[in-house]
């Protein structure tokens, strides 16, 4: 079914990472927002980390922070990629990718009927762009779609794009079918309460894209 990547974000507890590493998970993703649901200290991220495989990787998502705080947080976390899911620029992007030591993703929120002409601004800075569902008042984590044909005329954009937005065991193939993204990045579909992840729903998702491991 070609390329199927999954990344379980707003992980904050080591058995769930273990769980979606075991699975199948292509990455996982800790939230670095203060006053969110899905936050995790950096302390805390780097203890999961260090007792995950080397080939997974490790996102950390920053929103709106200094250039040195995320990149002083990745190192110290020993992340591989920097999510930024605030108003990031341009240039801080360009500032950030200086150290080259990590991938870089720049999530923009999709509207309805959205211009994308911003996205392409960030072409041959960023790794990746995910697109994640708008919803006034919340950064992330809405458990929203968005209509897949703006992430269809993104893909034309040259930039690998990581789908988000609601994403969920009984829409994933659908997902799949209709956008064959780079990735994807899924969390409050795999929950069972905020930051707390239901490991049948992460097996029946990863299942159904055939990326959960026979010895499982």
């Amino acid at each position: 079914m070609g390329n199927k990547k999954v990344k379980i974000c707003g992980i904050t507890n080591i058995d769930d990472a273990k769980k979606a590493v075991k699975l199948g998970a292509w990455a996982v993703g800790f939230i670095f927002v203060p006053d969110t649901p899905r936050y995790i200290t950096p302390e805390k991220a780097k203890n999961i980390i260090q007792a995950l495989p080397d080939n997974v990787l490790k996102f950390g998502v920053f929103m709106d922070c200094s250039i040195i705080d995320v990149v002083n947080t990745a190192e110290y976390a020993d992340l591989s990629t920097i999510q930024l899911h605030g108003k990031e620029s341009v240039e801080y992007c360009k500032q950030i990718k200086e150290n080259n030591k990590f991938s870089l993703v720049k999530v923009f929120r999709v509207k309805d009927n959205q211009n994308l002409e911003g996205i392409s601004l960030y072409k041959g800075i960023v790794d990746f762009i995910l697109l994640d569902s708008y919803t006034k008042g919340q950064a992330g984590g809405t458990g929203k779609t968005f209509n897949w044909k703006i992430a269809l005329e993104a893909k034309t954009l040259g930039v690998p794009i990581i789908l988000a937005g609601g994403l969920n065991p009984n829409n994933i193939c659908n997902a799949y079918n209709q956008v064959k993204p780079y990735a994807f990045d899924v969390s409050s579909g795999v929950e069972k309460s905020k930051g707390i992840k239901d490991h049948d729903k992460l097996l029946s998702l990863l299942s159904k894209l055939n990326l959960h491991k026979s010895t499982v």
